[in-house]
């Protein structure tokens, strides 16, 4: 997984925006106006932050060396991912659309309706 698939990944799923609200070197997804993963695009190394179940976040973390707690986020719910080629891409895609589901399921129900009648 590189950037632009991520971005191309994130950008296929239901009410997904980018943006860069945190200055040029931060890429932002949110599903509905909601953050759902940050990626930087100055850094040397390919990461990415994303929401995750806090018992999740642990379990990943212990497992492998290139997650740990997120990186300028809430350490119970976000982990940063180092794409370093450790962790196969479909384990990632998954993280990334877990991350998705966790916030789109936040939503208000009315927001929710939207979001469904986008799919």
């Amino acid at each position: 997984m590189n950037l632009e698939t991520l971005r191309e990944y994130c950008l296929k799923l239901p009410g997904v925006t980018e943006e860069l609200p945190f200055g040029p070197d931060t890429l932002v997804f949110k599903v509905m106006g909601k953050v759902f993963l940050l990626t930087p695009l100055d850094s040397p190394q390919h990461q990415f932050n994303a929401k995750c179940d806090p018992e999740k976040a642990e379990e990943l973390r212990e497992k492998y060396p290139d997650v740990k707690p997120g990186y300028h986020m809430n350490k119970k719910h976000w982990n940063t991912v180092y794409v370093t080629g450790s962790i196969p891409s479909d384990e990632l895609f998954s993280w990334v659309k877990d991350s998705y589901d966790l916030v789109a399921a936040s939503l208000p129900k009315k927001t929710k309706e939207e979001l469904k009648n986008m799919e």
